[in-house]
């Protein structure tokens, strides 16, 4: 559908192809991968919706790491000059100000600017966020809005709470978006809460578990004396590809975008006494904790999380401690950065690696007036995290290294100064590893990228890389005897 529109930014074909086929449906997911700027084609959407008088509001939903960019970077980027617009970003307790912009919208009907509300998807985890969400729908804010949310795959779990609290606030918003480059994280059963937020029965049902018993295959499972259905396989999937083919776009990388190559490598680091011994005493408890058979996937997890750990150097006790040894680990990890050139991106799953390598990167290469390495994970705060993109993607500046969280780090920000990714310690999820690979894989990045997995043989660094590399979700993968093989010496 042709629509007169005029664009601030250029949009790619592919952009411009969703936007024709989205413009007025009420429902519509973008399963866009990260790169291809699903973010734009949802901002000219929003701001076409507004001149056509169709919308005066609109709510941005995104993870914590995420949504800050969408306020000061994504919006200010793509939407028109010519909108007004009053854009509130989500804080613990709304100001009194962003009160009276939302206050004055919906009491004078000619009130011109559009009003965006950007929230983290967490905090509808909160008492607080539930109360927003309960103000605006009591309040009628959503006749004339849309809603999105962005990575959409935060709301996959029907039962969280913030899954069903959006799902209850989506219902008062005429137009509806979800966004995401991976909707199926974990299984074809992660797309149910996502396409329900979209509207009821989207997918043909009223509740999760007729479809569960549609599109999975059940077994029971006996484990002492506990019994359960577990999923061993899906069935019936092209009947539901046609299903979201009525309401969706999909749109791959490699199917409309001219990037540069990725490039896959890896460094071998070897244990030093101290940590092979203590690697191999939970090694072993963990296999006699599966054989069993009384161990549950947590247990496993956390057996599987303490091996790595350990390869990290640093190991936290049943008690809490934090215990710590050499590694070699990080030596690698500095011959790698003096030997690559330009800016590099680091990744590791654990706190005390991203601080550890932080210090150790500013020590190495930086000096007491000038850093070089800034950090990005949980106890980063908001502006910190803003400022230090910035600082990162700047040409100019003497910040050469980004040291993240992937699971914090790893979604919606864009890191294209960078064409090395080192991966410290990864995380087992999948979504995780694509998502972060994506960071500087984007629209921006004009230089072949190279991916750097630091790796410790005859360990489970080698069953992990290689499990991600070949798209195997490995966070569902815990259990009996698929654990016992990953726990092998000689992997």
């Amino acid at each position: 559908m042709k629509v007169k529109y005029k664009f601030k930014t250029k949009p790619y074909k592919h952009q411009q192809e969703c936007l024709e086929r989205s413009w007025y449906k009420e429902n519509y997911a973008l399963f866009m991968e990260m790169g291809t700027g699903k973010s734009k084609v949802l901002i000219d959407n929003i701001a076409m919706l507004y001149e056509q008088d169709r919308i005066n509001f609109a709510v941005v939903i995104a993870p914590k790491g995420v949504y800050r960019n969408w306020s000061e970077i994504e919006i200010p980027t793509h939407m028109p000059d010519r909108i007004k617009r009053e854009v509130i970003v989500w804080k613990t307790k709304l100001s009194q100000a962003d009160k009276d912009i939302l206050i004055k919208m919906k009491k004078d009907p000619s009130y011109e600017p559009l009003v965006i509300f950007v929230i983290n998807v967490e905090a509808f985890s909160s008492l607080r966020g539930k109360k927003v969400a309960e103000w605006l729908t009591s309040n009628g804010y959503g006749g004339r809005g849309i809603i999105a949310v962005d990575e959409s795959t935060t709301i996959k779990n029907h039962k969280a709470k913030r899954t069903k609290t959006l799902i209850t606030m989506s219902k008062y918003f005429q137009y509806k978006r979800i966004l995401t480059g991976s909707p199926v994280a974990n299984s074809p059963l992660d797309l149910y809460s996502q396409c329900e937020f979209l509207g009821e029965k989207m997918l043909g049902y009223d509740s999760y578990y007729p479809f569960q018993a549609r599109y999975a295959v059940m077994n029971r499972k006996n484990m002492g004396t506990i019994s359960f259905n577990q999923i061993v396989g899906y069935r019936n999937i092209e009947e539901l590809t046609r299903k979201i083919d009525e309401f969706s776009d999909r749109v791959l990388k490699k199917d409309c975008l001219d990037l540069p190559e990725k490039i896959y490598t890896s460094r071998s680091v070897s244990m030093n006494p101290e940590q092979l011994k203590m690697y191999e005493q939970i090694r072993k408890k963990a296999i006699l904790m599966i054989d069993t058979d009384m161990v549950s996937a947590p247990m496993v997890a956390t057996q599987l999380l303490r091996l790595q750990q350990i390869l990290s150097g640093h190991l936290r006790s049943d008690d809490g401690d934090l215990i710590t040894f050499p590694t070699r680990r990080l030596d690698a990890l500095v011959e790698i950065c003096e030997e690559a050139s330009g800016k590099i991106i680091i990744w590791s799953r654990f706190r005390y690696d991203i601080v550890k390598i932080t210090e150790k990167l500013n020590k190495t290469f930086g000096h007491q007036f000038k850093k070089v390495a800034v950090s990005f994970f949980g106890d980063t705060s908001d502006n910190e995290r803003q400022e230090n993109i910035k600082l990162f993607q700047d040409p100019k500046s003497s910040i050469r290294f980004f040291v993240g969280n992937p699971q914090t780090a790893g979604r919606g920000i864009t890191l294209t100064a960078a064409n090395t990714v080192i991966y410290y310690a990864n995380d087992f999820n999948l979504e995780t590893r694509i998502q972060s690979e994506d960071r500087c894989h984007r629209i921006g990045q004009h230089n072949p990228v190279t991916y750097i997995d630091l790796i410790t043989e005859g360990t489970i660094d080698k069953k992990i890389v290689k499990s991600l590399r070949n798209k195997i979700n490995l966070s569902a993968k815990v259990l009996g005897e698929e654990a016992r093989e990953w726990l092998k010496l000689n992997t």
